[in-house]
């Protein structure tokens, strides 16, 4: 069964925030020296957009990711997945394992300039095969929702996906009760694929369905610049940004 907590997107956090910077520069992303490559098909990276610092996630970020994850009591948000704080060790280590199975690639989500760890996401369900990945395992601590931060994170990663992976499609999967996912999802373009009946367990025990999104390579390009005017837009203070 495919894993059950990859969809943890949080809270709607669509609105404005007077804390959102101009955009800067394009996305810049470093080769990290020395890692091991992921089954040849993920590569270890560092990427940087708009203040923004996506890293492969390590033990050393352990400090960093339980102080996010106690902003905001992420824990206790019943349709997602971030870890108890006692708990953020066994979460990276769990994460470090899976990659060097090749099932996921997580990162750690940082503010560029501070190195304030701010909290992570994943590619995670890899195919090399047929050149898809999804994204998800996606939280941050409650300062920075309704900022820049997701937004910039997002594109990063769907950038890096179709860019440099040259994957055919990207996909994402949320718990059918998790309605603010689904339509952040649905705003970076994405079109629902479909629902997995009785697919995977809660954290309370519950059985849940699982909404099915995936976004192709053609659709990509118009993704992009959507995502990268309502950056601009909303820096200009004119409009809210979509969450995802």
């Amino acid at each position: 069964m495919p894993d059950s907590k990859p969809d943890t997107e949080g809270p709607d956090h669509a609105g404005a925030d007077a804390r959102v910077p101009v955009i800067t520069g394009q996305v810049t992303t470093i080769p990290v020296a020395g890692a091991v490559a992921h089954q040849g098909f993920v590569q270890p990276v560092v990427m940087r957009f708009n203040g923004v610092r996506l890293e492969p996630l390590a033990l050393s970020h352990e400090a960093g990711l339980r102080e996010a994850v106690q902003d905001g009591q992420l824990w206790r948000i019943r349709v997602t997945s971030a870890p108890e704080p006692d708990d953020v060790r066994a979460y990276i280590e769990a994460a470090l394992e899976q990659r060097s199975q090749g099932k996921r690639f997580a990162f750690a989500v940082l503010d560029d300039d501070s190195g304030r760890v701010l909290g992570t996401s994943s590619y995670h369900d890899i195919l090399p095969e047929v050149r898809r990945v999804e994204i998800g395992y996606t939280w941050y601590a409650r300062s920075v929702q309704r900022t820049h931060v997701n937004t910039s994170a997002k594109l990063m990663l769907m950038g890096h996906a179709f860019d440099t992976l040259a994957c055919h499609v990207v996909g994402w999967r949320t718990d059918c009760f998790n309605f603010a996912s689904q339509r952040a999802i649905e705003r970076l373009g994405a079109r629902k694929d479909g629902v997995i009946r009785g697919h995977a367990l809660r954290r309370d025990g519950t059985i849940r369905d699982t909404v099915m999104y995936s976004l192709r390579s053609g659709e990509w390009p118009e993704s992009r610049a959507q995502l990268l005017d309502q950056l601009q837009r909303h820096s200009d203070g004119s409009t809210a940004v979509a969450r995802t």
